[in-house]
């Protein structure tokens, strides 16, 4: 990207109101990890801050902004808090789909300043056609950010006539449903080891009757709106916003770091963690691992983005690439938090030292689909020139 156009990512207006909520809620980490969840008055100002909106259409009031001040304002949440970024990447990347609901329905649910969406992909639930209705019922994991939505998502296996409705042999069709927060049960079972902050609990619907046209599949529906960001590759998109969780939780663990080890004086020593020679190595193996993943990401999503924006098509190459990106991003930020938790000694083990929540939250992110293992044998297969199934790419 030019250096002009990285300005203008820069100079976002959803990047400079979030800068300036951000150190009041980073004050406010600990607070966050116990309540579990986002406080009411913290998710409050990230509302007004316009992040969600990042991937809503301009039609229905969003801001349709470039994949690249998404990254931005996903990392910037996350070196202030994991969790925090983790509630960010859901909220934001979920108005991608206002995109592919008619427009009448995209302003119902996505037009509203204070409304933000979540949900599940995973196709856990079970969509029953009915007439000019679904009714939909399943058990999801994974709800994160549900107590600020006022919709989730529901990744649902479209059943009609009895059985599932088959879009190939063998693979049936995932729908996304929308459904009103207030017909889902939630349950409090959100006790985990990192991104203890998010409201990650599990979701429940039975029996709740929606509309057709509050279904979308992101694999054969079209966009309904014409613009580089829903031709931009969705799943890629999800995996870029984990992995720019990831980069931002390293270098919070980097600025950590650098900020203990000037003061830190190990015990049986007389200098200062910052003069030995291996604390130096070692920071400065974490510093070069996030940059270089993280230029991997930007160059991944530059060449994805350039097609998008003329119209063309994506190649499989391209959105191979970006989820490969994504993947290496989230594994270099584990490599470099763990270099910087280590690095700092027993202090980095209590709960009054970010950097042990750092650790915790950076090895959860790992745990997602999206950014897991097996992303590198879909990306191998592509590279080796074995037929691929590109359907999540």
């Amino acid at each position: 990207m030019t250096g002009g156009a990285m300005a203008d990512v820069a100079a976002h207006p959803v990047l400079a109101r979030l800068k300036d909520v951000l150190p009041a809620i980073a004050a406010r980490a600990e607070e966050i990890e116990q309540a579990r969840q986002l406080p009411a008055d913290v998710a409050a100002s990230l509302i007004g801050t316009g992040v969600f909106k990042l991937c809503v259409p301009q039609s229905v009031g969003g801001q349709e902004a470039h994949p690249l001040v998404l990254m931005r304002a996903i990392e910037m949440a996350s070196i202030a808090d994991g969790a925090t970024g983790w509630c960010v990447m859901i909220g934001a990347t979920s108005g991608t789909t206002a995109g592919y609901l008619a427009p009448d329905v995209a302003r119902l649910i996505h037009g509203p300043a204070d409304t933000v969406t979540g949900g599940i992909f995973a196709p856990r639930g079970k969509a029953l056609r009915d007439g000019d209705t679904w009714r939909v019922s399943g058990h999801w994991p994974w709800a994160s950010g549900n107590s600020h939505c006022r919709w989730m998502k529901a990744g649902c296996v479209a059943w009609q006539d009895g059985k599932p409705r088959m879009v190939r042999d063998g693979v049936p069709e995932v729908l996304t449903v929308y459904v009103p927060r207030d017909r889902i049960v939630f349950d409090d079972n959100w006790y985990s080891t990192g991104l203890c902050g998010t409201g990650s609990g599990d979701m429940r619907i039975e029996d709740v009757v929606v509309p057709l046209s509050h279904a979308v599949s992101l694999i054969r529906d079209r966009p309904q709106v014409d613009g580089p960001l829903y031709r931009f590759p969705v799943f890629g998109l999800l995996a870029m916003g984990c992995g720019a969780v990831a980069l931002g939780i390293a270098r919070g663990a980097i600025e950590d770091l650098r900020t203990l080890a000037g003061a830190k004086v190990p015990t049986l020593s007389r200098r200062p963690l910052a003069e030995r020679a291996g604390t130096q190595s070692d920071l400065a193996r974490a510093e070069a691992q996030v940059r270089a993943a993280r230029a991997f990401l930007v160059e991944a999503i530059e060449a994805a983005w350039a097609p998008a924006a003329r119209g063309a098509d994506i190649g499989i190459e391209p959105r191979m690439a970006l989820r490969l990106a994504a993947t290496h991003a989230t594994e270099a930020a584990v490599r470099a938090v763990d270099l910087c938790y280590t690095l700092a000694g027993g202090t980095s083990v209590y709960r009054s030292s970010p950097l042990q929540r750092r650790f915790r939250d950076v090895h959860v992110v790992t745990q997602h689909m999206m950014v897991a293992p097996p992303s590198y044998e879909l990306a191998g297969r592509v590279l080796a020139g074995l037929p691929t199934d590109a359907s999540m790419l």
